[in-house]
């Protein structure tokens, strides 16, 4: 999203900038005094003032008297508000448009009012193009505006690849054309010089051959053609299901959180095979289409050029018509496919959460509920085909009106002498070939619209940004486990930090634990250090390297994590454990499992190792998952350990077994613990108190009893002393 916009000269001359001073901020403020509509105000932030330009008024304030700046959001827009002097002062009024822009604002003041000259950058996309006001479909640019996209462009870079195949396609294509085109003639000639003149037997035998031998070189010509377009629609569907499996592999969490489950897989599934379809049996036959309908009218022409006109005159309604429906037809498919998103989303939450849904007795329930969603999404269906089936109406009585203007007129000219038999045949067979592959053309809206909408969503997700590592900058190393945070600070929208300023170093084989209330940040803090997440400001440094300078495979391969929802993949319990590291040898698996206190349970099993565990390990217990959970963590004897309530929610016997499983996971790993339970942490070497999203306190448990702060208030709230 940007940031700096383009400001006017105007307003450029009177903005004073001493030395080393720079622009870090300029945007539009569309709301002026008295509300009315503004154009050409700006608020502008250096490195040491705030400006605002206001219907030609300009308010300037130095950085270092401010004390904080806030964006705060109202009805249809917001104001930016900062603290000076120990009074509010409204700083701008700006519409719902640049709302997100204007936080991003209020935490960049927020920044050099700290002292820090560190600049923030939105990572959001613009959703509307500022030139055309076209909405932008999740890409960092606008296609129409940029030269990048575009439908034709998109649809070009999509099939690049497959040119050889599409070039056997393209001649087997013109072969049939050919064929085709060839056989009125033949008949032609046939009822000419055969039927009309009685001509020999002999000469209707020779017809009556080339006409057989023209189709079946048709028939065998459209099976090689349809083997190959399948061989093409299979490798190109099957790409782009790689492709968009892959790049969602590497997008952040955060992209992937913004979108519903069912929507991804619709857009993996179902539009990469419509993709497929249409390049193999609508692409694939365009050129023969195009061929065979200008052959075909340059034949009419010179047979008649009369009739043919007449004939004509049909076509430019239906091209109208199909024109002024054009993009009726692409909303009716957008909202399709929504729907469509909906109902997909909706089976899988209900086939994933089925557990609670029979625990609850909500059976009949999310039963009429899913009937409701799917009533929906059948009534926009049933209301789609209603309008194609009018206009599929509209074209056949377009064309059948050409087809009785040529029996009328053609015959009166055979009535007069003027064409022949054969002759009237032959231009009859062009004028349904011919109207033929208009009522063809006539739905490749409807198909180019579902195309267009299939390629928008496939490449929204192809066209993210992904970070990407930089060989040359990243390394590896071998962990030792010191972990600095050097002003760590995180927002999931960075302008609305969830973890701010945390400052700490951790030893090498240093066990934290890490307690706050719900909503302080210890996930946050967690998933930094998994890596799922980067830090919007400051950094966290590995044994002195920051973690963005480290390799992810490198780094991932020497962390170890243990979380209170375990997650099992459905697959055999050997898989599950050796999923951390795929080349662990069976030996290596069983000893992760008794360190784990797993392989006495799992040896009872009727197929040990190779018992099949359902969707998210459902078939065993809590115990169970967690112990597997843990062997699949020592599996790769990991740096660094990260437990995330480890042993919640669990029996007395499991607990136990679980933390002495943990006792030999921890020993000489730098270790962070969340755990709600605080007598689970009374050993951590130190705790941390994250409250308010900072580091409120850090020290032993004996050492933060005797500060009697919030610590102190938590382990009275549990009797823990």
């Amino acid at each position: 999203m940007n940031l700096v916009f383009e400001l006017p000269q105007k307003i450029r001359d009177e903005i004073e900038l001493t030395g080393g001073e720079s622009i870090y901020y300029a945007v539009p403020i569309d709301i002026g005094a008295g509300g009315n509509w503004s154009t050409d105000s700006f608020c502008v932030v250096t490195t040491d003032k705030l400006y605002t330009f206001i219907d030609g008024e300009k308010i300037s304030h130095e950085i270092n008297e401010l004390t904080k700046a806030t964006a705060e959001a109202g009805v249809g827009g917001g104001m930016l508000v900062v603290k000076k002097g120990g009074e509010d002062v409204l700083v701008a009024h700006y519409s719902s448009a640049h709302m997100s822009r204007y936080a991003y604002i209020a935490r960049g003041i927020n920044i050099l009012i700290s002292g820090r000259y560190e600049k923030v950058e939105s990572p959001e996309y613009e959703k509307m193009c500022p030139h055309c006001g076209r909405v932008i479909p999740g890409t960092k640019t606008c296609p129409h505006c940029s030269g990048n996209g575009g439908f034709f462009k998109i649809l070009g870079k999509t099939i690049r690849p497959y040119k050889k195949d599409l070039a056997w396609i393209s001649f087997l294509m013109v072969m049939v054309a050919v064929t085709t085109l060839l056989n009125p003639e033949v008949q032609k000639r046939l009822i000419n010089d055969v039927l009309e003149k009685n001509g020999s037997l002999r000469t209707a035998l020779v017809f009556l051959i080339l006409m057989f031998t023209l189709s079946v070189a048709i028939v065998l010509i459209n099976i090689g053609k349809s083997i190959a377009t399948a061989k093409l629609g299979s490798k190109l569907s099957a790409d782009l299901r790689r492709d968009l499996f892959e790049k969602c592999q590497r997008l952040p969490l955060s992209f992937i959180n913004e979108r519903r489950p069912g929507e991804l897989l619709n857009r993996i599934t179902d539009d990469t095979r419509f993709v497929a379809e249409f390049t193999s049996d609508v692409f694939c036959n365009l050129f023969a289409v195009f061929f065979i309908f200008i052959w075909d009218v340059f034949y009419m022409l010179v047979l008649d050029w009369k009739l043919a006109l007449l004939t004509f005159t049909v076509v430019p309604p239906v091209t109208f018509f199909m024109l002024y429906l054009r993009k009726t037809i692409s909303r009716v498919f957008r909202v399709q496919n929504k729907k469509n998103d909906d109902v997909a989303s909706d089976l899988q939450d209900v086939i994933s959460g089925m557990r609670i849904v029979k625990s609850y007795g909500k059976e009949e329930q999310e039963a009429e509920r899913f009937k409701v969603l799917s009533g929906q999404f059948a009534d926009i269906q049933k209301r789609n085909e209603r309008f194609w089936g009018m206009f599929d109406f509209v074209l056949s009585f377009c064309m059948g009106l050409g087809v009785v203007i040529v029996v009328y007129f053609g015959g009166s000219e055979v009535i007069a002498e003027k064409m022949s038999y054969g002759e009237l045949y032959q231009f009859i067979a062009y004028t349904l070939l011919l109207f033929q592959y208009v009522g063809w053309l006539g739905r490749l809206p409807r198909e180019l619209s579902k195309l267009k909408s299939s390629l928008e969503r496939i490449y929204d997700v192809l066209s993210q940004e992904a970070p990407e590592e930089d060989p040359g900058k990243v390394r590896d190393i071998n962990i030792k486990g010191e972990i600095t945070f050097d002003h760590a600070t995180f927002g999931y929208k960075s302008y609305q930090p969830v973890i701010e300023d945390i400052n700490a170093v951790i030893k090498p084989g240093e066990m934290i634990g890490i307690v706050g209330a719900s909503g302080a940040g210890k996930s946050t803090l967690i998933n930094l250090l998994m890596r799922l997440y980067e830090t919007d400001d400051g950094s966290i440094l590995v044994d002195g390297v920051d973690m963005k300078d480290i390799s992810r495979k490198s780094y991932h391969s020497q962390l170890g994590v243990v979380l209170q929802e375990t997650f099992l993949f459905s697959g055999t319990i050997i898989d599950n454990i050796r999923f951390s590291k795929p080349d662990a040898s069976v030996d290596e698996i069983i000893h992760a499992a008794k360190l784990a206190n797993a392989h006495t349970f799992i040896s009872k099993l009727p197929d040990g190792y190779n018992t099949y565990v359902g969707e998210k390990g459902h078939t065993l217990s809590g115990g169970e998952r967690q112990r597997i959970a843990i062997a699949r963590a020592i599996l790769t004897d990991p740096k660094i350990l990260i437990l995330d309530e480890a042993t919640a929610s669990l029996d007395t016997e499991s607990e136990f077994m679980i933390q002495k499983a943990l006792d030999r996971l921890t020993s000489n790993k730098t270790t962070f613990a969340i755990a709600h339970r605080l007598s689970t942490l009374k050993n951590a070497d130190r705790i941390m108190v994250i409250d308010d999203h900072k580091i409120a306190e850090i020290g032993t448990h004996a050492e933060l009893l005797a500060k009697k702060g919030i610590y102190y208030s938590l382990c009275a709230a549990q009797n823990l002393s």
